[in-house]
């Protein structure tokens, strides 16, 4: 969220997926599919294989779906498993208080609904004497926040930040249970330039928190979006923006590792969904049974993009020597509502996102690389706020409408995750509009043609049937070891015979179901095999 109001940066999608082989991490992978233009593909030229080669390389990627579905099955098994067991060392879910519309309850009416749902943190994007005062005795704890526009004021003066301490904390707490103050928001991607005074408005803050004794109850942490970061993929080679290490990274978290802070951490997957829709898994997304992810990296397997973006943030920090500082996930959501081109924004799929994540977070558990780092984080919003600016979907991340009623049923509390069930996936979520190509590109089905192919479009061009054929041997769980250098289907070694391959692995183990050869329109069915159609590697 780029601002104290409450828009998120939709101009800028992070995406932290990784492009590895997703078999069983037991055994010996290749070496990496990724985008680059060095593609290890290309490291050595073989003398290409006859076209009987070639019907071998399909026919053999056509009979795993019965393993695969063990697999996913015994995966299941585990997670309820292992989530059962960890009730008892969980993280914490919170949620965002924002109040951009001109029809919200009363704020002691918001207290009473936060109470009710067992939600016992909270965040707001201000310090509202009526808000404050409403929480006052409630046993909720509060993050209240000092708004960009007040940096500058903070930073230069002491006793303005003493002053404004005084009026917002030291007049509310302890009765009113204010655990830390976020100063700014997101000041990275503020247009109005006020990075450097960050960090003083910080040290002034705190000296004011130290002044009144209450430095050890009250943190002070500044949350960054995901923007902030250089590199986000794999998650393993996280890294912050190079002109932002010695200016304010590396003075932010020695401030935070010697006040005993934490980094705060504002993450959209949804963002980076939406923009990648056609190459990022939407049950990766949405924390849902998938293959899992491995990172290239350092071998660790994903099966969420939360994890790995987040991972990416712990990996940047470590990257600097900062090991041993916290993250608190300040603000994550998904859009119940958006308009035609925000893919994805949907009642089901925010529900499934946000229940799946408060199961994740209270069953226990860090991420991949933090597995002890159990997690605090705010769902954004509590309400949807009619009077905010931007997109559709802008209006329409809360959980609630004004008049209290759910938009959709998730639980909140460990207790509610016992009767809790994602609702399955439809073939189309969201505000997708994916239509069945014309010309057969997913729209044959095994029901209607017995035996088809997925073959890559020779016209779709290089560059995206590059990401293309990287999601499948990726996130899309195909079986690539044929295609790898020295294999027996990895000539002939061009792009388009390659994604062909991948294309018709991924394809046969989704049981060739409608919408599993489109690929983003870089794949189409074929119903005769490949060497009686148009020899897909002929125009090669």
């Amino acid at each position: 969220m780029a601002t104290n109001s409450g828009s998120h940066p939709t101009t800028t999608s992070i995406v932290s997926i990784s492009l590895s082989s997703i078999k069983d991490s037991s055994v010996s992978h290749p070496p990496t599919l990724t985008a680059s233009t060095t593609n290890p593909r290309n490291h050595s030229k073989q003398k290409p294989l006859s076209l009987l080669s070639h019907m071998l390389c399909f026919s053999q990627n056509q009979n795993q779906n019965q393993n695969q579905s063990m697999e996913r099955l015994a995966f299941s098994c585990l997670f309820l498993f292992v989530s059962l067991l960890a009730f008892a060392d969980a993280g914490s879910i919170g949620v965002n208080y924002g109040r951009i519309a001109n029809n919200l309850p009363s704020a002691s009416k918001v207290v009473s609904l936060l109470k009710s749902q067992g939600l016992n943190r909270v965040k707001v994007f201000d310090s509202d004497p009526a808000v404050l005062q409403a929480l006052s005795g409630s046993g909720i704890k509060v993050t209240i926040d000092l708004p960009n526009e007040l940096l500058f004021a903070a930073a230069r003066s002491k006793s303005y930040a003493s002053t404004w301490v005084q009026k917002n904390v030291a007049a509310y707490h302890p009765s009113t249970q204010i655990e830390a103050i976020a100063v700014g928001n997101e000041v990275f991607v503020d247009t109005h330039n006020i990075t450097r005074y960050l960090i003083p408005a910080m040290k002034n803050l705190h000296d004011a928190l130290v002044k009144y004794n209450f430095n050890n109850d009250i943190k002070i942490s500044s949350p960054i979006a995901l923007s902030a970061l250089q590199n986000s993929y794999p998650s393993s080679a996280g890294s912050f923006r190079p002109e932002l290490v010695e200016s304010v990274f590396k003075p932010l978290l020695d401030f935070l590792r010697q006040t005993g802070s934490y980094l705060m951490v504002n993450a959209y997957p949804f963002f980076a969904y939406e923009s990648n829709s056609d190459v990022i898994s939407l049950d990766y997304a949405l924390f849902r049974e998938n293959p899992g992810v491995v990172d290239a990296g350092n071998g660790l397997r994903y099966f969420s993009l939360f994890d790995a973006q987040i991972d990416a943030v712990f990996a940047a920090m470590s990257a600097l020597k900062y090991d041993d500082m916290k993250v608190v996930v300040t603000e994550t959501g998904w859009p119940s509502k958006g308009d035609e081109n925000e893919v994805g924004a949907s009642i089901p799929n925010a529900a499934a996102y946000n229940g799946n994540l408060v199961r994740r977070i209270l069953t226990g558990g860090g991420t991949p690389l933090r597995p002890k780092a159990d997690l605090t984080v705010y769902l954004f919003a509590l309400f949807n706020e009619n009077n905010k600016n931007g997109p559709t979907s802008e209006r329409n991340y809360g959980l609630f409408y004004p008049t209290e009623e759910k938009v959709y049923d998730i639980p909140f509390t460990v207790e509610g995750l016992k009767n809790y069930h994602d609702t399955p996936r439809t073939p189309v979520s969201g505000n997708q509009h994916v239509k069945a190509p014309v010309n057969g590109g997913g729209g044959v089905s095994k029901s209607t043609s017995g035996n088809t192919w997925c073959v890559a479009k020779g016209d779709a061009g290089k560059e995206k049937l590059q990401s293309a054929l990287d999601y499948a041997c990726g996130e899309g769980g195909a079986d690539c070891h044929p295609i790898q250098p020295g294999a027996t289907c990895y000539s002939p070694n061009t792009v388009e015979a390659h994604a062909s391959f991948a294309f018709n692995s991924y394809y046969q183990k989704k049981s060739r179901a409608i919408g599993t050869c489109y690929f983003g329109g870089a794949a189409y069915v074929v119903t005769q095999p490949p060497s009686e159609y148009s020899n897909p590697f002929s125009r090669i």
